[in-house]
């Protein structure tokens, strides 16, 4: 299945009255956190290429899953939702943007 992208932007979020919260979420679970935690330590001292390379499949499939979710919240017109999505879909970019700057060589 190809990527699909929000059926709206956060701008549109906005236009509805609802804004994303700028840095840290606050309404960000325990689990989520814990596990952007762990990613990001993986990420500070990647074991190999391989290693290296798990991590960006892992995070293009957790993309790809807050990607559907977020479709089907703004489908619903579940805007609270939507926002807590994106705002996941967040931390993920940032995370996507190490891994390709530790895939550049310095």
């Amino acid at each position: 299945m190809a990527s699909e992208r929000p059926l709206l932007s956060p701008h549109q979020l906005e236009l509805r009255g609802v804004t994303l919260a700028e840095g840290t979420d606050d309404d960000a679970d325990v689990e989520f956190l814990a596990e952007i935690m762990d990613i990001n330590e993986r990420l500070a001292d990647p074991e190999d290429k391989a290693g290296l390379q798990e991590l960006e499949s892992l995070i293009a499939a957790k993309q790809e899953q807050l990607i559907t979710d977020v479709n089907q919240a703004f489908e619903r017109d579940d805007l609270q939702e939507a926002k807590k999505l994106l705002a996941k879909m967040k931390y993920f970019a940032n995370l996507e943007d190490k891994v390709k700057s530790k895939k550049i060589p310095s």
